[in-house]
């Protein structure tokens, strides 16, 4: 199921992350983090017309729409904008938490492991 029916630069990174979860590199993360990250994407204003996201690094699955087991680990709200810049590396996502372009409900700890390490690099892109 592809998300490419949305307009976010975002959702096509989604995409590249359900294949990435299926590699051998994917599998490593799922072993080592083993959380489950709701990512919520507003397309320019935080908190507006946000499309939901479920990034499930237990199972190794993305999925459209909110996270239907109980609680996620970490909720995130960025724009699109600012997710594709952490997502690719061109954000840090501790400056972009102290500068307000990124909120975090949850799990302080499990959100710290949010990193962009957990995306498929920008070269396969």
């Amino acid at each position: 199921m592809s998300m490419a029916s949305s307009d976010l630069k975002s959702a096509a990174l989604m995409d590249q992350m359900k294949t990435h979860f299926s590699t051998d590199a994917g599998k490593a993360l799922i072993e080592k983090i083993g959380l489950v990250y709701q990512i919520n994407i507003a397309p320019k204003k935080m908190g507006f017309n946000e499309e939901i996201f479920v990034v499930d690094l237990k199972k190794g699955e993305v999925s459209k729409g909110k996270y239907e087991g109980g609680k996620p680990d970490a909720t995130f709200s960025f724009t699109d904008e600012d997710f594709f810049k952490i997502a690719t590396g061109k954000m840090n996502p501790q400056i972009a938490f102290m500068r307000g372009k990124m909120k975090v409900k949850g799990s302080l700890s499990a959100a710290q492991k949010f990193t962009p390490d957990i995306f498929p690099k920008p070269s396969k892109m």
